[in-house]
């Protein structure tokens, strides 16, 4: 374990795509406090690139901006994640770091661990342990591949730490944390935009007393084949009669839906299309939504924090204590299915959940001190 010479730890911390830059804001700001135990270097792949978005998410979440920005850009799954790895690795041998940090399960993730691990650094994964048993989704390989070549894994639910021993993993190196995602979200609720805001500035669009719904849909799964589209829109359309509703759109979405021909159905509907939107008017608009449609894995978790009835358009969850403790429904793409459980949220309220344990704001503030604990603890060994 290199640490610097005044025995700070130096930790790369690891960014590459949208939902990174919720899970990376606390940690960094942690890092910060403890300036004189971690010297913490920012390192943006660019995996996701749009320099509009990233500007803005980083102004809101108070971001630092990064010391690294590698600029990979888009391509397949196997292109991307082989140039993350051919340009990250020049860093780690200038930097000489004693921990690459990863968050999540994007192939940004892989690729810096990967790196880190056969070159002997130390890698600690932050939201570790999640599955949703398919094998079939990208990021469930990234998952159980960090997991496994990581030295140090931090859980967001108790189901993270028992898949984890399930694998293999030692126990003594999982620590049961709480959930960084929701240390960005307490900490800007009160500056997020309210939806009022938001929704004066769509033309023409109009809710009743019944309010709005929210929709997000981005997963492969669901945009990529023309089949499964078409009966999402579809059903989304004729629920949007009942609940008028808010997408605002991913540009590969969008792209699918003009290629499926199905323009000209969400423009006769009661589906406001908007650009994507920043962090805080997200928010917002999340926060005051009758519902939400979505195949987010983050937006599972930040409904439940909020309290606000979730429909997930997905087979499965890697999140389960969002269904089991939480505000979460997983449907699938069944119309019926979606369809019953948008009624039921209607006439009831929507389901009823609870905040998880150590979801109180503080995962960060943890993470950084069992870091340096465990930093110092690999000193002494070696």
């Amino acid at each position: 374990m290199t640490m610097t010479s005044d025995r700070r730890i130096r930790v790369l911390c690891i960014v590459g795509a949208r939902p990174n830059f919720m899970k990376i804001a606390p940690l960094m700001r942690a890092f910060g406090e403890r300036a004189g135990r971690v010297d913490a270097r920012l390192v943006h792949t660019g995996q996701h690139y749009d320099e509009a978005m990233k500007d803005a998410f980083f102004r809101q979440l108070k971001i630092p901006e990064p010391d690294i920005d590698l600029g990979v850009g888009s391509g397949s799954h196997a292109q991307q994640t082989a140039e993350i790895m051919r340009r990250f690795e020049p860093v780690v041998d200038e930097l000489e770091p004693a921990i690459v940090l990863v968050v999540g399960d994007v192939n940004s993730t892989i690729a810096c661990a990967l790196v880190a691990a056969k070159k002997g650094v130390a890698v600690v994964h932050v939201e570790a342990g999640l599955r949703s048993w398919d094998r079939q989704m990208p990021e469930e390989i990234n998952r159980v591949l960090t997991d496994q070549i990581s030295d140090l894994l931090f859980t967001t639910e108790p189901d993270g730490g028992k898949n984890l021993t399930r694998e293999g993993i030692a126990a003594d190196a999982v620590h049961f944390v709480g959930n960084v995602m929701i240390d960005t979200l307490l900490a800007n609720r009160e500056r997020a935009v309210p939806a009022a805001t938001t929704l004066a500035g769509i033309d023409g669009f109009a809710h009743d007393a019944r309010g709005y719904g929210l929709i997000t849909m981005h997963r492969p799964s669901n945009v990529d084949d023309p089949v499964v589209l078409r009966r999402l829109v579809g059903t989304l359309t004729d629920l949007s009669n009942q609940l008028p509703m808010v997408f605002p759109i991913h540009p590969r979405t969008r792209a699918r839906i003009a290629d499926a021909g199905l323009d000209d159905a969400l423009d006769a509907s009661r589906i406001a299309l908007t650009e994507p939107l920043g962090y805080l008017d997200l928010l917002g608009l999340m926060a005051e939504a009758k519902v939400v449609l979505t195949d987010s894995g983050g937006l599972q978790e930040e409904t439940t924090a909020l309290g606000v009835p979730c429909i997930t358009l997905r087979e499965n969850t890697e999140r389960p204590i969002t269904v089991t403790q939480g505000t979460n429904t997983v449907v699938g793409t069944d119309p019926a299915k979606i369809r019953a459980c948008l009624d039921d949220t209607l006439a009831t309220g929507g389901k009823a959940g609870r905040v998880p344990e150590l979801w109180d704001g503080r995962a960060a503030q943890r993470i950084a001190d069992i870091l340096i604990a465990w930093a110092d603890s690999q000193v002494e060994a070696a």
